[in-house]
C-alpha cells in the first residue's frame, strides 16, 4: 500500500500508549490498532485532527506516501482538481 501509517513512531516518540491516545481521542483502542497498522481505507478529519492535537504533530508525521511499483499510475484526467472537474 503506498500510503504508510507512522503512527506508532509518533506515540513513541511522545512516549505515550496507544490506550492513553485512544481515551484521549475518543476512539476504541481496537479502532486505533487498525489505523495504526494501515488496516483502515480511511480516516475522518477530526479523527487526524485529534490524533494531531494530542502528539503535537502535523498530518505528515503520521502518514506517508511510497511508491509501489505495484500501484497503477493515475490518469492526469483522474486527479483532484483537474479543469474537467470544475
Amino acid at each position: 500500500m503506498p500510503i504508510v501509517v507512522a503512527l506508532d513512531v509518533m506515540l513513541a516518540r511522545r512516549k505515550m500508549k496507544s490506550k492513553d491516545l485512544a481515551s484521549i481521542i475518543g476512539i476504541s483502542e481496537a479502532n486505533l490498532s487498525l489505523l495504526k497498522q494501515g488496516k483502515v481505507r480511511g480516516v475522518r478529519f477530526a479523527t487526524l485532527e485529534a490524533i494531531c492535537r494530542a502528539l503535537q504533530c502535523q498530518p505528515g508525521d503520521l502518514l506517508e506516501y511510497v511508491v509501489d511499483d505495484a500501484t497503477p499510475e493515475v490518469s492526469h484526467d483522474a486527479r483532484i482538481g483537474s479543469s474537467r472537474d470544475r
